[in-house]
């Protein structure tokens, strides 16, 4: 993960690059926590199995600058399952994969750049656009999400607890 170019991309969007924020490199499918240019902490991730961009209904991992608007299921137990944002008071059990649930937590992006990320037909708030856990373990570390950035359940619970709303988040 080349940091200079998060760091420029972050700083032509909001004119300067917080000193802690999130990176995603989509080719090496990892998610990185960035603190002071430096990497503090390292995940494994899944984003689409479509490939990147940022159209609605291309079911792909949107490029460019966001940031997390809203956290979803502090406190929940590993494996709660998500519908619609809503803690629907089910765990997954442990071992059955199958469709790719939203489990754990859930950080909401936003996209910060108008006409790549925020806008009509490619807004990423709007496509509802998450970092979540997910039933599909296994399958971390390759592409094949519909469009979000998926982790392991215990790997979200550690990013979720170590970020607030409003931190920047880049995906390449």
């Amino acid at each position: 993960m080349d940091l200079g170019v998060s760091r420029d991309a972050i700083s032509r969007v909001l004119g300067k690059a917080p000193r802690r924020y999130v990176a995603v490199d989509t080719g090496a499918q990892r998610l990185f926590v960035v603190d002071d240019e430096k990497i503090d902490k390292s995940y494994p991730v899944s984003t689409s199995s479509r490939g990147t961009g940022n159209r609605e209904g291309s079911f792909q991992t949107p490029r460019g600058v966001h940031r997390i608007r809203e956290k979803y299921g502090a406190g929940a137990p590993l494996g709660r399952i998500f519908r619609d944002r809503i803690d629907t008071g089910e765990t997954w059990p442990v071992g059955n994969p199958g469709d790719n649930l939203i489990l754990t937590r859930i950080l909401r992006l936003e996209g910060l750049e108008s006409g790549v990320n925020k806008g009509p037909g490619i807004d990423s708030y709007e496509r509802y656009i998450y970092i979540h856990g997910t039933n599909n373990e296994h399958r971390i570390g390759e592409p094949f999400s519909q469009g979000c950035v998926c982790m392991k359940n215990a790997d979200v619970i550690e990013l979720f607890d170590s970020i607030e709303e409003g931190a920047v988040v880049v995906i390449d």
